[in-house]
């Protein structure tokens, strides 16, 4: 599992463990990550950026979790290129190695002009061609209480009075609790026919992302914030925006901002019914949220 020190591979692993599953970690750095080997997991030490390190790291290993994504993060901005690179990489050592199958988590919309929404859709089918039958499991946001885009509404709400409302507070999205993304991710082994397929998931609300603002202000016991209309702020303004009201890297939010303006909502359902899973709602998953946090 690549990701096991972060916010959705970190849960994912223990709850594997919990079921009986052994977990081998793909950490960059040992040291850093002894809390997972204090709670049973093997450890390989190797970086997806560097291929010469990840041998060993899928032998004898059933399913591989790809849960990593720079999210602009780094010096030269050029994320999408190191995210071939790592995908790639991953892809061909855990075919080589004999794993069964890879699970990769993505995301939901289409959208040509959003590098961050293509890199993702790019890894995907990176993983699909050079590596074992993937199972392309694809959300909208993750509702967490370590998730940024949860970090960025909840700031937003807490310390704005008011705030301008760009055109993408009108866009559709499907939030999706983290709890049950564990879900999808720990069943999929055992759901032969998500084997080689892509998997769209997402909570039972479809709304906007101002109407999330307001359902973050209802779960923080305070009233919605008055939204001035201010339909031309671009991806830029808004993150550096966003950078100067939360604690949110501003190397995370332009590419989160930039995949605000397309809808991410669930267009096929096939996916999740091989599932026997029911979402949470989102008021509740924002108030599990909130209570971890």
């Amino acid at each position: 599992m690549t990701g096991a020190t972060g916010f959705v591979g970190g849960r994912l692993a223990a709850a594997l463990a919990a079921d009986s599953v052994e977990v081998r970690a793909l950490v960059r750095d040992r040291d850093r990550a002894r809390h997972l080997a204090d709670a049973g997991h093997e450890l390989h030490e190797g970086d997806v950026l560097k291929p010469n390190t990840l041998a060993g790291a899928g032998r004898d290993v059933d399913v591989a979790y790809y849960l990593v994504h720079s999210m602009g993060r780094g010096g030269d901005g050029d994320f999408a290129e190191r995210e071939r690179t790592a995908a790639r990489a991953f892809a061909e050592v855990t075919k080589a190695e004999g794993v069964a199958r890879v699970v990769y988590l993505g995301g939901l919309g289409e959208n040509p002009e959003s590098q961050h929404l293509r890199s993702r859709q790019e890894t995907a089918e990176i993983l699909a061609e050079h590596g074992p039958p993937l199972t392309y499991f694809r959300a909208a946001m993750v509702v967490g209480s370590a998730s940024e885009s949860f970090r960025t509404l909840r700031y937003l709400v807490e310390r704005l009075p008011a705030m301008i409302a760009p055109a993408w507070l009108k866009t559709p999205t499907q939030p999706i609790g983290v709890d049950d993304v564990i879900a999808y991710l720990a069943a999929a082994p055992e759901v032969r026919e998500s084997e080689g397929r892509e998997v769209q998931i997402g909570g039972p609300d479809v709304l906007s992302y101002g109407d999330m603002l307001d359902l973050m202000a209802y779960a923080l016991g305070t009233k919605p914030r008055p939204k001035v209309p201010f339909p031309f702020v671009t991806p830029k303004l808004s993150s550096h925006w966003i950078g100067l009201v939360t604690p949110v890297d501003a190397g995370v939010a332009r590419p989160l901002i930039e995949g605000l303006s397309t809808p991410t909502t669930v267009t096929d359902h096939s996916g999740m019914d091989l599932f026997d899973i029911e979402p949470q709602p989102l008021a509740e998953a924002l108030k599990l949220a909130l209570a971890e946090a």
